[in-house]
């Protein structure tokens, strides 16, 4: 099984991690919205959303977040729960807001 820093060493090997992170997550859309789903581990914690984005047209990457409001002020922070090779090839019809 392939682990998140495998895939961003794989993927970015010459740039800072965090910014690469930080650069990627920014380039999804709804297009690369799988689905939502409920931490069962931690169910008072907020839905995780998993995208998935295809890179150099043919690595499937599977990307799972969080979105808290953290702090006094509800600062919004974006927790990268999985960023990793896919298992599984992607389909269409994973994907329920994509075009055709």
């Amino acid at each position: 099984m392939y682990t998140n820093q495998y895939t961003i060493n794989t993927l970015f090997a010459d740039e800072n991690p965090a910014d690469a992170l930080k650069r990627e997550l920014s380039t999804l859309s709804v297009e690369n919205y799988m689905r939502t789903v409920k931490d069962l581990r931690f169910p008072k914690r907020s839905d995780m959303r998993e995208f998935g984005k295809v890179y150099n047209s043919k690595d499937d990457v599977y990307i799972k977040i969080r979105v808290e409001l953290l702090g006094m002020y509800g600062n919004p922070t974006t927790f990268v729960m999985s960023f990793h090779f896919a298992e599984r090839a992607f389909t269409p019809e994973m994907f329920p807001y994509r075009k055709n």
